[in-house]
């Protein structure tokens, strides 16, 4: 059967003169591969290929494929994606999978970088400090989440107050409000690594409907979930599809 001419074309833009030692070992799979993530996939998601990777990196990241990441990464920069936006996701991703499984992650985004010869560190993104970060992150919540944020901080026992407190300041002051993204760039990247830890049900849905706040819609969650499949599998891309269509429901 061979790898189709729309697989090799969008193949080719992302890894250019790349050779692969799995066509040696393992030619059906890199066939039966190639074909579906690089052919299919693409032709379905409806993304521009610069949002499709974006989606997939923050998935890998969630997943902490490291080796994939790094594979990816170099796609990524061949495709538009920039340092400073990788940067971000990386940072951004702090919240949302920890330190734990994140610092792999940034010190093979580090070596990719520095194999491009992009000089680190890159300029400061940061539009908050220990002063406003509180004020400015909880702005972002409301404007995704509306009332809700308001009654969550009211509802929270007497001894979780402080993790509202670390939402607001830390996940959204800290991360959100960066340059280098946008708003509706950074919370579809959200949905994609919640999605991709999988077992976060309730927070995706939350981000489903902060997505839909943000500008996103249906399709463009959909497709990001179909992006994603090849790189997490079918069990944690059918749950986000169902979440997906429970918040989006007439």
């Amino acid at each position: 059967m061979g790898i189709g001419d729309e697989a090799r074309r969008n193949h080719d833009a992302l890894f250019p003169d790349h050779r692969s030692t799995l066509k040696v070992t393992d030619p059906e799979l890199v066939e039966l591969f190639d074909n579906w993530a690089f052919g299919e996939v693409p032709q379905d998601d409806g993304l521009a290929a610069k949002t499709r990777v974006l989606v997939q990196l923050a998935a890998l990241v969630a997943s902490h494929a490291v080796a994939e990441y790094r594979v990816m990464l170099r796609g990524a920069l061949n495709v538009g994606v920039t340092p400073t936006e990788t940067k971000e996701l990386v940072y951004q991703a702090v919240a949302y999978v920890g330190m734990g499984r994140l610092f792999d992650i940034l010190l093979i985004t580090n070596e990719v970088l520095q194999e491009h010869g992009v000089p680190l560190p890159l300029p400061p993104q940061s539009t908050t400090g220990p002063g406003t970060h509180f004020e400015k992150g909880r702005a972002v919540q409301r404007r995704l989440f509306g009332e809700r944020i308001d009654r969550m901080e009211a509802e929270a026992p007497e001894d979780q107050k402080h993790v509202q407190r670390y939402l607001a300041a830390n996940c959204f002051g800290d991360y959100l409000t960066r340059t280098g993204l946008d708003l509706k760039t950074r919370e579809l990247l959200t949905f994609a690594m919640i999605a991709s830890l999988g077992g976060c049900e309730p927070q995706l849905a939350a981000h489903v409907a902060a997505n839909l706040a943000a500008g996103n819609d249906r399709c463009v969650l959909v497709g990001a979930v179909t992006a994603m499949i090849p790189f997490v599998g079918y069990p944690r891309s059918l749950n986000a599809l169902r979440i997906v269509n429970e918040g989006t429901a007439a």
